[in-house]
C-alpha cells in the first residue's frame, strides 16, 4: 500500500528501511533520510510513524532513558513542526 503518494513510498518500503538499517529510524524525517528522499507535504507523517513502530515491536515501546535508541525518539518532532519543514 503507498503511505506517502509525494515520494511513492510503500509500507514495505518503510518496513524494509527499518530493519535494514541499524540507526533504527524513529520517526517520519529520519526514514526520509534513509530512504534518500525528503517529506513534501507531512501528510504521511503519523503513518509512517504508526508503521515503524509497529516494525520495531517491543523496542518502540519499552525505549526508555537508558535504552540507545531513546535519543532519537527525543530528537522526534511534532506533527506540526514537521508539516512546516516540509513546505
Amino acid at each position: 500500500m503507498i503511505v506517502c503518494s509525494c515520494n511513492v513510498l510503500t509500507d514495505d518500503d518503510v518496513r524494509n528501511a527499518v530493519s535494514a538499517t541499524s540507526d533504527l529510524p524513529r520517526n517520519a524525517k529520519q526514514l526520509y533520510g534513509c530512504l534518500g528522499c525528503s517529506a513534501e507535504c507531512g501528510r504521511c507523517a503519523r503513518t509512517i510513524k504508526s508503521i515503524i513502530d509497529e516494525a520495531l515491536g517491543p523496542c518502540a515501546e519499552a525505549c526508555c532513558s537508558g535504552c540507545p535508541h531513546s535519543h532519537a525518539a527525543a530528537d522526534e518532532p511534532t506533527y506540526a513542526e514537521f508539516a512546516l519543514a516540509a513546505n
